[in-house]
């Protein structure tokens, strides 16, 4: 795979177990929200909102209040896993959980089936609210925060939730960190053939 290719498919990742953890990886390696474009493309790769949603109404505020919610919930789960209680960011996250999320609707496809859409279009509230919820969800249940990990790759912050057999995963994915660390892994093998 060429390296603009690999690059290109972990632009925007979503292998951490949880919407609110996929939204916090969106700040490795640099900022993955730098458009309202690439937000929208976020919110409905990420299942925020049925495929198809129109998202006409984000804007430049949309991409502030994600990002805001991307460093609380940051905070507070970084804060949980160093016993550390941020107690401002747990405060601000739980205000935004009070918002009703966006009610789902079901359709009928040309085919009969039944397919999810929203019974309204999508606002930045109620958005938030998922997310913010998913992440007092996670936190406030014990199997799942027993499950949260921090990825052991170099310099990578993500944090992801460990569903491995065993809960022996390592990194937020095999093939970004878990590569990089077997090639580094490689190279200081064949460096010591060599000396």
């Amino acid at each position: 795979m060429a390296s603009g290719m690999a690059t290109a498919s972990y632009e925007l990742r979503f292998d951490s177990g949880r919407i609110c953890l996929d939204l916090l990886a969106t700040t490795h390696p640099e900022e993955r929200l730098d458009s309202v474009d690439r937000l929208r493309a976020w919110i409905t790769r990420s299942g925020l909102v049925p495929a198809g949603t129109p998202l006409a109404a984000a804007d430049i505020s949309w991409l502030v209040g994600f990002r805001e919610l991307r460093g609380h919930v940051g905070r507070l789960v970084r804060g949980e896993l160093d016993a550390r209680p941020a107690d401002t960011a747990l405060a601000r996250v739980n205000a935004v959980a009070l918002a009703a999320p966006p009610a789902p609707w079901a359709v009928r496809a040309d085919d009969g089936s039944l397919r999810r859409r929203l019974h309204t279009p999508p606002g930045r509230p109620g958005l938030l609210a998922v997310i913010a919820r998913d992440a007092l969800e996670l936190l406030t249940d014990p199997a799942a925060r027993a499950s949260l990990r921090q990825c052991e790759g170099d310099n990578c912050p993500i944090v992801y939730l460990d569903t491995s057999r065993g809960r022996r995963r390592r990194w937020c994915s095999s093939e970004v960190c878990g590569n990089r660390e077997r090639v580094a892994r490689h190279r200081r093998r064949a460096a010591l053939a060599r000396a």
